[in-house]
This record gives C-alpha cells, structure tokens and sequence, in this order.
C-alpha cells in the first residue's frame, strides 16, 4: 500500500489538499527544482497532515510554519533544496538531525532510504513517530542530542542537518562513511539567523571536500535534550 493509500486510511488527505500539493509541486519546478525523485516523494507527503489544523488551508504555501517549542516546518523550497542536494539512492543508509515534525523524515522515506533521525525536544519526538507511523513509514526515531550524531549505527552514507549549527560538528563528520557526505547549514559570519548550506564529503585518501551551496534560514541547533 503506497503513502497516498494509506493517507485515505488514516489521514485526510481530500482531493482539495492533492490540488494545492500538486501546484505547490509546479512551484518548486518554476523555483529551480529539477528532481523528479524530490518532487513526487513531496507530492506524495500530506504536508498539511504535520501542521496544525489552524494551517491545513495554507499548508501548501512557501511558508514556514510554526510546530510548537520554537521550531518550524521548513518552507517546501528549502526541504526540496536540500533533499535534492544530498541526493540519496534507495537503501543508502541516512541520519537526519532534528526531526521536528518529521516532515522531512518523511520526505526521505519516501525516497527509499534506510532513515535514523534524532531529535531534542521529546514531544516533537513522539509526535512525529506517531505520525509516520500512520504514514506507514517505519524510520529509527530516536530523542538525543543532534550534536552527538547516533554512534551506534554509523557509519552513515549521508546526514542531513536541518537546524543551523554554530559550526561544524566534528562527531558528525566522524560517522560518515568514506565518500560519505554531510549536508548542513552552518551559521555565516556568526550569525544565528542566516546560514550558508555545506556539504563536507569525505574522500577515499580521508581529504575532506567542501561545497557552498549559498544562504538559507533555519532554527538554531541547540545541545541537549528537552
């Protein structure tokens, strides 16, 4: 049963909603999204089912919106910017720093890839394991501090940052697999609302590649568990 079916299940998911998600989809196109892989994982993803009921008609807009705690939903261009970026392939094993409302984490199961995802505050923890498991998505939830990266599992093909780090967190890079790539906003010039997007590759003599994919805005990457 594929995302789409269940959302019938167990989710409303009206046809009104898989209007406004397919002309958010022709949005992200005329902004210069070119995967079809981002576009038809996000297509399929009832964005509207991960806001609060106050947002449903508006849930499709380039926005971001409130999720309670302090955090947002990225804007739809920024989760497939950066999705599209890191550029998984099925069965690559990812871990995503900062749940939230699991959006994002949804975006990426859907792409097919074998999802761990950390995450500080507990209720949006719980919240967002609950709801992909109505999706039918079955990621390993974890409620940790992102800081430390998840140990046990690594190494990891790819990570995925999706809060703005004051710098470069050397325990991530450590759990990244040779030619494995960590994809993360790092504040500019100090500033803890403005990010530039990196990506730090590692190569198979251990050199470490860096690409700058220009400014974004995210909430901050905190330490410790709330």
């Amino acid at each position: 049963m594929g995302v789409s079916q269940l959302c019938k299940v167990m989710i409303q998911d009206s046809y009104k909603h898989k209007g406004l998600r397919r002309k958010m989809i022709e949005t992200l196109k005329n902004m210069g999204i070119q995967s079809e892989e981002v576009l038809n994982a996000m297509e399929s993803i009832p964005r509207h089912a991960f806001l609060d009921s106050a947002f449903a008609e508006i849930a499709y807009s380039n926005k971001a919106f409130p999720i309670g705690l302090g955090q947002t939903i990225s804007h739809p261009y920024t989760v497939a910017r950066q999705t599209e970026l890191l550029n998984v392939k099925p069965g690559q094993k990812v871990l995503e720093i900062g749940t939230g409302c699991g959006y994002q984490a949804a975006v990426l199961c859907a792409l097919g890839v074998k999802l761990y995802s950390i995450e500080r505050h507990r209720q949006l923890h719980l919240n967002a394991k609950k709801m992909l498991n109505n999706l039918g998505m079955k990621p390993y939830l974890t409620y940790g501090d992102g800081f430390k990266g998840l140990v046990g599992f690594a190494p990891y093909d790819k990570i995925i940052v999706t809060c703005g780090a004051p710098s470069l967190p050397e325990n991530l890079l450590e759990q990244l697999k040779t030619n494995g790539e960590l994809l993360i906003p790092i504040n500019k010039n100090g500033m803890t609302d403005v990010q530039e997007m990196m990506s730090f590759t590692i190569a198979d003599n251990q050199e470490i590649m860096v690409k700058n994919y220009g400014e974004f805005q995210f909430v901050p990457m905190l330490e410790k568990r709330v």
